[in-house]
């Protein structure tokens, strides 16, 4: 079982990255939220779980623990495995996907809907089977106050790349991804890179 994985960044690409360690190159998969943190050429450290199926082995990449432990949790649910909970974390992160989840109203289960993969049904079974499993899970701490993101902007292109680069890994085209980001970026100034991929996957999703 590998746990972790601690070297230098080789190579980072839309929907994975690699790290070698004592020569070897080891590939994983990993959601925007997590290959944000990386740079090629720098030494860091990733939680992995390691998934084995007939067809291979594949490693999961996480920047914390937090995101970690909701991946397994996710797949608890009957009917969504890892790629599926991979692309709910790619969404959203694991304090917002727990709120949700812990609402299980009409709202919640219409954003949960917003990640690619996820119907209405499976929404509701997530509501429904993960509710008493996150309840509590991933509260920030008492008087902390939790971070925020710094607003993408209309003219900040570089974050405006990083969330189409994002659609484009989770299956939307650049041609489609494209025009839907410039579009909300001038509509949305104030909202942050989480805020604006929800709001076009919400687009792309309609």
């Amino acid at each position: 079982m590998i746990d972790s994985l601690r070297g230098e960044v080789i190579s980072l690409g839309l929907d994975h990255g690699v790290i070698e360690c004592a020569g070897v190159g080891y590939r994983f998969l990993a959601g925007p939220p997590t290959l944000a943190r990386l740079t090629k050429g720098e030494t860091t450290r990733v939680l992995t779980s390691m998934v084995v199926k007939d067809d291979g082995v594949t490693l999961y990449g996480f920047a914390d623990e937090a995101a970690r432990t909701m991946f397994h949790t996710l797949q608890t649910v009957s009917g969504l495995g890892p790629k599926l909970a991979l692309a709910c974390l790619s969404v959203f992160d694991p304090a917002e996907l727990a709120e949700l989840i812990g609402a299980g109203d009409a709202k919640a289960i219409k954003s949960i809907q917003t990640i690619p993969g996820v119907g209405k049904k499976m929404a509701e079974r997530m509501a429904l089977e993960l509710k008493d499993k996150v309840d509590g899970l991933y509260s920030p701490p008492a008087g902390a106050a939790p971070g925020r993101e710094a607003a993408v902007g209309a003219t900040d292109s570089a974050a405006a790349e990083q969330v189409i680069e994002a659609l484009v890994g989770l299956g939307f085209s650049d041609k489609a991804a494209r025009p839907v980001v410039d579009k909300l970026g001038q509509s949305m100034p104030a909202a942050t890179s989480s805020e604006l991929l929800r709001a076009a996957l919400s687009e792309l999703s309609s």
